[in-house]
């Protein structure tokens, strides 16, 4: 039966209606089962369905069960007097047109018609956008018989370019004139100088003026508060022209050539009126502001001390006219110039000059000025003993002992007094005060020959003076000088 039955389907598919409608509605036999209906796949024919066609019922295209040779072009349903009422025509409003539906439609959604323009000749806009075949300048549009694309593109409509190359210079009035174009705001300066003195194609603002060729000192003929931006309400009282001080380059910062202006007469503007003056703390003064100021940089001021009586400093250096002693100065009643130059205030310096010898610790008391360190060697001698007005180190100290021999350079005062007190330190205290006292322990017998013959030498006791005489004698009586030795050793000398 099944061999029979599929066959069959296949062979009704394309059938009549009326033959089907027959086949529907035929009783069924004893004994014959039913085969569903297969689902039809449109895909088979040369007219897939995509979009909307999916779910539109058959007969809405195949009326009065015609189901083939049908027309498979868009405007065949879906014209205005189609006869496949079903199909949506063309609104009366489409724009007229004999291009297919598919350029601008797609069976996705009918709306959102979209049109390439590639292949549109530049400047036939118009030939579409005419109102009526497809939408044309608004009403509110500018004034103009340009072509659409001189301005706008296909890409997007708005915003719309110009292309202002090879428009004449100072010809932008002719159209920016509030009709054809966006002129003059209502607050634009009265001028009437072209567009193009102070605007560019490029970027309409900032606007941009060249002074070249102004005439100096006309500046407040354009910059009076109407024209031009004027002085500020805040700007110094002066009927001096713009540019005495201003530049067209640049506004602020502001200069003023201060050339030919008498000296002395500082005040006459810098008043805190016309021109800043002197500041809420400034030192108590008279005298001009260029006694100290000068006018190529206000700051740092310097005052000329020449004049200034030598002693008489405090009376200005006193801390309310001019800086005085800080408060950890040294405790001292000696005029600033005493120690400090005007030439620079540090480093100071101290002219000992008539200080009584022996009095510098009556200063350098670590108070007034500075003493002697914690690791100074303990003593009561004056700083003059060791030390020097010319310079502080190195110290040098002069021995009064006539036990004390000059000793090299290479001898510090460590080497002899090693506990840091003005007390030396004998290593051998039996022969002090002699060089033997320190040196006993270097004393070698070998080159110290008494006799030759028999051999004897000397001890440390008879040579404890190593400046003395070392005598070689004949024979053990001591009588007869065989050959001297004097002088051998001298504490002056590098080595020993």
């Amino acid at each position: 039966m099944k061999r029979i039955v599929g066959p069959m389907l296949n062979a009704l598919r394309f059938a009549p209606p009326a033959l089907l409608l027959a086949l529907i509605v035929m009783p069924q036999l004893p004994g014959q089962a039913q085969t569903p209906r297969e689902r039809f796949s449109h895909s088979t024919t040369r007219f897939p369905l995509t979009g909307a066609h999916e779910v539109a019922r058959c007969e809405s295209c195949h009326v009065q069960g015609v189901f083939r040779g049908l027309p498979m072009q868009c405007a065949a349903c879906h014209a205005r007097a189609s006869r496949t009422p079903a199909a949506a025509p063309m609104p009366p409003s489409h724009v007229p047109t004999t291009q297919p539906c598919e350029v601008c439609h797609t069976t996705a959604s009918f709306a959102g018609a979209r049109f390439r323009h590639v292949g549109v000749t530049p400047g036939s806009c118009a030939s579409c956008h005419n109102g009526t075949v497809a939408p044309g300048k608004s009403p509110s549009h500018v004034a103009t018989s340009a072509a659409c694309d001189t301005c706008h593109r296909t890409t997007a409509w708005s915003p719309a370019a110009f292309n202002h190359a090879n428009v004449a210079a100072g010809t932008c009035a002719s159209c920016h004139n509030g009709t054809q174009a966006r002129g003059k705001s209502a607050n634009h300066i009265a001028t009437t100088a072209s567009c193009d003195t102070c605007h560019r194609t490029t970027a309409w603002i900032p606007a941009t003026f060249s002074h070249t060729n102004v005439a100096p000192g006309t500046c407040a003929s354009c910059h009076n508060g109407t024209q031009a931006r004027g002085k500020s309400a805040n700007h110094i009282a002066t009927t001096a022209s713009c540019d005495t001080c201003h530049r067209t380059t640049a506004w602020t910062p502001a200069t003023f050539s201060h050339t030919g202006v008498a000296a002395g007469t500082c005040a006459s503007c810098h008043n805190g009126t016309q021109a800043r003056g002197k500041s809420a703390n400034h030192i108590a003064t008279s005298a001009p502001c260029d006694t100290c100021h000068r006018t190529t940089a206000w700051t740092p001021a310097t005052f000329s001390h020449t004049g200034v009586a030598a002693g008489t400093c405090a009376s200005c250096h006193n801390g309310t006219q001019a800086r005085g002693k800080p408060a950890n100065h040294i405790a001292t009643t000696a005029s600033c110039d005493a120690c400090h130059r005007t030439t620079a205030w540090i480093p100071a310096t101290f002219s000992h000059t008539n200080v009584a010898p022996g009095t510098c610790a009556s200063c350098h008391n670590g108070t007034q000025a500075r003493g002697k360190p914690t690791s100074h060697m303990v003593t009561t001698r004056s700083c003059d003993a060791c030390h020097r007005t010319t310079a502080w180190t190195p110290a040098a100290y002069t021995h009064q002992s006539s036990a004390y021999k000059q000793h090299s350079s290479g001898v510090t005062c460590a080497s002899c007094h090693k506990s840091n007190t003005e007390v030396a330190t004998w290593n051998f205290a039996a022969y002090k005060p002699d060089c033997a006292g320190c040196h006993a322990g270097n004393f070698k017998q070998g080159p110290h020959k008494k006799v030759e013959s028999p051999l004897i030498y000397y001890t440390v006791a008879e040579l404890k003076d190593c400046s003395g005489s070392c005598h070689v004698y004949t024979n053990a009586t001591f009588t007869t000088i065989l050959k001297s030795r004097s002088g051998k050793h001298r504490s002056t000398a590098g080595g020993f």
